[in-house]
């Protein structure tokens, strides 16, 4: 069952959604307003806007959900693909108007080459982990052209843990989703946030030119990633 994306056919066709609740492995669920999704480029935050300003060529929107992004790229004249692993999130990008709208996993999608490859809203975390995003960023090689980029944000996790004490095994910013529509409960998905200095770490070792561009100043940063050479 796809709760997330049945709450944003909702929301669609006849807003406004219920409340769609995002349980998680380290606190209480939180609510989460399905509008955010459909926002348009005047409601979008700084870091946001930054990111579609550093995009050039041919972009991927990776776990682009309703295409809320990829439309504002498609309207600045950019040749841009949106894709979500969600079904409903495709048919609705299409629905509004996107062009070019493809469901599928950026873990293994193969089909074509990219300059961008863009994840907003913390999307990097589909990688699930801290391995799982070192062996992402070596693969992900294959779907750039030279000269290519990523250009994601992120979010240092570490503030949770203030009053706590770090988790004993495995790295902080790696946590668990799931989310709950209408009573009805999806399944636990891998998410993770990784800290700059961690992501500087890693995309260097993985020869990768890593920037960070943007803090918004709540822990929450964007960053560029351009292939060396």
């Amino acid at each position: 069952m796809d709760v997330f994306g049945e709450a944003l056919k909702d929301q669609f066709r006849k807003p406004p959604a219920e409340t769609l609740w995002v349980h998680n492995s380290y606190d209480e669920p939180e609510e989460m307003p399905v509008d955010i999704y459909f926002r348009d480029e005047a409601e979008m935050p700084d870091l946001e806007l930054k990111a579609m300003e550093l995009c050039k060529g041919k972009v991927l929107d990776v776990g682009a959900g309703v295409g809320s992004h990829a439309l504002v790229l498609q309207n600045r004249g950019f040749d841009v693909t949106g894709m979500d692993i969600s079904a409903p999130a495709v048919e609705i990008m299409k629905e509004r108007g996107l062009r070019q709208a493809i469901e599928g996993n950026i873990l293994t999608y193969k089909d074509q080459k990219y300059d961008t490859l863009l994840f907003m809203m913390n999307g990097i975390g589909l990688t699930g982990s801290i391995s799982g995003l070192k062996s992402f960023l070596k693969q992900v090689k294959n779907l750039l052209n030279p000269g290519g980029q990523l250009i994601f944000d992120s979010s240092d996790l570490s503030y949770l843990y203030q009053e706590i004490p770090f988790p004993s095994h495995g790295y902080f910013g790696e946590v668990s989703f799931r989310y709950e529509y209408k009573g009805l409960k999806g399944n636990w998905f891998k998410w993770v946030y990784v800290d700059q200095s961690t992501l500087i770490e890693i995309a260097k070792a993985s020869g990768w030119e890593p920037e960070i561009i943007f803090e918004d100043g709540q822990d929450q940063y964007l960053a560029r990633l351009s292939i060396k050479g």
